[in-house]
């Protein structure tokens, strides 16, 4: 099974996907191991620790697709990976989708944002006009059929960010246009409040994703909470990453302090099982020689 129909039963079956943002080998390993079903390759995430600097559209296309090869490669379990804006105008969009799918990938997101684009909890976002949106969508769509013909596969998630720069109304405008097109999954970025959430899981038909960023602009509700609105995807982008930057720090303190307190971290046994040194003797085991 194709990590995209992975995804596409999950999407079938009842029950909203929880999906935590990762950003690299071992920490979309954690995911798995937790027992998610899914994971959500983040941009943000990735720009900050692959090149330390934000997702201002600085990071390329070559650095994400390679970040993503190594994670997809790490697992089984399907990853959505965020496509940022195509990275240039419909044809660099169909490069990006065969891109992704070449890399394992489950999905790859698109938005609609003005490049160099901008995380979508943060300030000074952009948007296409509403036509080249659609005509970056449409080439989305047309690359994932024509994967399908030669035998591959990947999902089309399309994102607005209509809702800061042109309002509730021109947002689900958009999302309604995706559908049309033909988009797997569609995600309104940054409803601010939850009426905007219920209306977009009211008007907009199919799979809907919600993005759950800490102190975001978004109220940040329960899986519960969002699957009742319409919601069938939750991500939590950024979880992981604050909380493994907050450890790191404590950690550099004791260290610079001359400390020796091991309690607040896992032994090396532990990080030895988890990056898969028992599997690695097992399998060495069967090549040596007698």
């Amino acid at each position: 099974m194709t990590a995209a129909a992975k995804l596409q039963a999950l999407l079938d079956q009842p029950g909203i996907i929880t999906a935590p943002g990762v950003f690299d080998a071992i920490s979309t390993r954690l995911v798995e191991q937790a027992g998610f079903s899914a994971a959500f390759m983040s941009g943000f995430m990735v720009s900050a620790v692959r090149i330390g600097m934000p997702d201002t559209g600085l990071i390329s296309y070559a650095e994400m697709v390679d970040q993503g090869r190594n994670l997809c490669n790490a697992v089984d379990i399907p990853v959505i990976g965020d496509g940022d804006t195509g990275f240039g105008n419909p044809i660099n969009v169909k490069r990006t989708v065969q891109g992704y799918a070449q890399a394992g990938f489950a999905c790859v997101m698109i938005e609609d944002q003005v490049s160099p684009k901008r995380c979508g909890h943060t300030i000074g976002k952009r948007v296409v006009p509403f036509n080249e949106a659609k005509q970056h969508l449409q080439a989305a769509v047309d690359a994932r059929e024509e994967l399908r013909d030669k035998g591959g596969d990947i999902l089309i998630m399309a994102r607005t960010d209509a809702n800061a720069t042109d309002g509730m109304d021109e947002a689900l405008r958009r999302c309604a246009m995706f559908r049309e097109v033909g988009v797997d999954i569609t995600f309104l970025e940054a409803p601010k409040n939850e009426d905007e959430m219920r209306r977009y899981g009211a008007e907009i038909d199919g799979p809907k994703m919600a993005n759950m960023v800490e102190q975001g602009a978004t109220p940040y509700l329960s899986p519960k909470e969002l699957e009742e609105i319409g919601y069938k995807v939750a991500i939590y982008p950024a979880a992981m990453l604050m909380t493994a930057i907050k450890g790191m720090q404590q950690t550099l303190e004791m260290i610079k302090a001359g400390e020796q307190d091991l309690s607040n971290r896992i032994t090396f046994q532990e990080l030895q099982a988890i990056v898969g040194f028992p599997e690695y003797y097992d399998a060495e085991k069967q090549y040596a020689a007698e």
